[in-house]
Parts: structure tokens; sequence; C-alpha cells
């Protein structure tokens, strides 16, 4: 994994990269004048010439906050269908056994891949976070995959307002062994969220995942940038939308708002993204 860039003096957008989904290499997209929509439109267009027409794969733009200069810095994961296979292994029974349950369930595309959940765990890991949220737990695969790579002082905050959802979610935590690590917020996540700032908790938390309502995501992002420290990392799902959100004759609700949060993004001087162009993003 490449380091860091160093922090931009010129004040001038940072350049953002896309990670193949099989190599270890990265093609860089500069956005200096293109408007967001340009971008991920070109950054499908590179996709598809790199994987021949198939079908994206699964993973979110990567926001971390950027310490000295008061930015977010970038992070880049790459290879990531090849890492992290280890760091769940000692509960693969239990992480395997919850996606069959939720397989059967109404909804179950909500839940992510293997791989996404790999990912988010050696993110975490590589970061040697300590305090998490996840916004939208569903039926908890990621969020065990999280809190199986946090030590054992670590502390997940899992927002959901699904109760069924929930219930599915603790009984495989307890089965693995975590559930002390997991701080539930059964309520809508902005109020679980206004609700740890209220306690204090602002820039104390290392690592935020968002998999939930799309017409929310400008509000979880600003109250993610004011929970989450210098330095920490916030990871976005499904940022391209089935490629809905590089085609301006789809106009609707959910579409719209994740292409006017990726511009809001892209123009915000507060964060350097990176985007992971695998699946809806």
């Amino acid at each position: 994994m490449p380091p860091s860039p160093p922090p931009s003096q010129s004040g001038k957008r940072a350049k953002v990269t896309v990670a193949r989904p099989e190599e270890p290499g990265t093609v860089g997209v500069k956005a200096a004048e293109p408007a967001a929509v340009d971008l991920l439109d070109s950054s499908l267009d590179n996709l598809r010439r790199e994987e021949g027409g198939k079908r994206i794969g699964q993973q979110g733009p990567f926001l971390q906050k950027r310490g000295r200069s008061g930015r977010h810095g970038l992070f880049q994961p790459v290879g990531a269908r090849r890492l992290g296979g280890r760091l769940i292994s000692q509960s693969a029974e239990v992480l395997q056994e919850l996606r069959e349950e939720t397989a059967a369930m109404r909804g179950s595309q909500m839940q992510v891949s293997p791989a996404q959940a790999q990912l988010l765990a050696m993110l975490v890991q590589i970061q040697g976070a300590q305090r998490c949220i996840e916004v939208g737990v569903f039926t908890g695969y990621s969020s065990l995959a999280v809190a199986l790579a946090l030590p054992e002082s670590g502390r997940l905050v899992a927002c959901e307002r699904d109760e069924r959802c929930l219930e599915i979610a603790k009984k495989y935590d307890q089965r693995a062994g975590v559930a002390h690590k997991i701080d539930v917020k059964h309520a809508l996540a902005a109020d679980s969220l206004r609700s740890l700032l209220d306690c204090g908790e602002a820039s104390s938390y290392d690592f935020a995942f968002v998999d939930a309502d799309k017409r929310m995501y400008e509000e979880y992002i600003e109250l993610l940038l004011k929970l989450v420290r210098l330095g920490g990392l916030i990871v976005m799902d499904n940022v391209l939308w089935y490629g809905r959100v590089a085609d301006p004759l789809i106009d609707d609700q959910k579409t719209i708002s994740i292409r006017n949060f990726n511009k809001k993004v892209l123009e915000d001087m507060r964060v350097d993204i990176s985007m992971v162009p695998l699946g809806m993003g």
C-alpha cells in the first residue's frame, strides 16, 4: 500500500486515485477542473476498459483527515481482494452463517461482500483504530468484521433503526465473542450521531463506515467530520450507485442525493478523496 502524499500547499484540489480491483497498481485521475459527474464518468470508463466491461465490484471513497494542515489526507487501498483474508479467519464460520441467514432475507442485497468486509477490517487494523462508528448495520456482517479487527478495549458504535436486523446482528456478535465491543444505537442514525456530539465525543473516533440512507449522506458526512479525529478515516459506500450518478437522464431522489454528495466532497477543501470503483462504488 503506497504512503499518503504530502499535504498540498498550493490550495489546488487533490489528486484522486482509482484502485484496480485485481492488481496493486493504480490509475490516477486529476480533479483540477471537471465537475464531479465528469470524474465519475471517467472512472467508470477507465474501469470498463480495464475489466473488459465486467460488472464493477464493491467499495466506496475513503476520506482520511490530514493532521498538519487541518484537511483530510489520502488513503489508497490496493489489491483489496487479496488483503485481509487472515484478519477474520478465526471467526469465518460465524461470518459465513450470518451471510447465509441474511441471504434468505428480503433486502439481502444490502449486505456487504466478503471482500468489502475484509477490506474494512484491514483498514481498521492498519490504522490501529480503537473507536469506530458504523452508520447502517443491517444484519451486522460489516460491523462484526470491524469488531473482530478491534482490540479488546476497542469500541464500535453501531447505528441502525431496524430492530429485527439488530436482533440478528446481536446474535452473531455474541457468538463471535465481540458483543462487549459494540455499542448499539437503535434510533435514527443522525440523532445517534448528534447525541455523541452532545456527550462531548467530538474528534474522538478513528474510523467510520456509512452504508445507509443515501438521501442523508450529506448530513452524515458533516456529523462524522465532527466526530472523527484528524488523521481518521471515513468510508462511504455506494457512491457510483450502479453507474446512475454518471447518467444525467436519471433523476430519482437517491441518485440525485448521491450525485450531490459526490460533488460536495470533491469540492470540499477539508478532505482529500480516493474512490474505489468496485460494484456500486
